[in-house]
């Protein structure tokens, strides 16, 4: 089993950035897919991007609202994920989860809760106008 732990959110104001952070722990694997989705209030969770790392090459995806605005990178050294978020909106106003699959998943567009088998605690992200 992998463990997630998410930081870095916090209060932003609109046009502001934020890095979040997901560090791995446990049953970690050097060939991973890991997402991130986010939940506001009231809506379904969504998809907002994932990477995913082979031996050989590394890929990225976004939805299609936060292409151009938010990056996910990883250090494998310190088994960590990063959400760089720029250009916040509002709209981007959620609790952001992480969350892992030890075997690379490549979707075209969007991933699916049920992709990933291992997922943190949340942390909450609010963009003020």
């Amino acid at each position: 089993q992998v463990q997630l732990v998410e930081s870095g959110g916090g209060l932003v104001q609109a046009g502001g950035s934020l890095r979040l952070s997901c560090v791995a722990s446990g049953r970690t694997s050097s060939r991973y897919t890991m997402g991130w989705f986010r939940q506001a209030p009231g809506k379904e969770r969504e998809f907002v991007g994932a990477i995913t790392i082979t031996w050989s090459s590394s890929s990225t995806n976004y939805v299609d609202s936060v292409k151009g605005r938010f990056t996910i990178s990883k250090d494998n050294v310190k088994d960590t994920v990063y959400l760089q978020m720029n250009s916040l909106k509002p709209e981007d106003t959620a609790v952001y989860y992480c969350a892992a699959s030890m075997r690379p998943t490549y979707r075209a567009t969007s991933y699916q809760e049920s992709d990933f088998g291992s997922w943190g605690q949340g942390i909450q992200v609010t963009v003020s106008s």
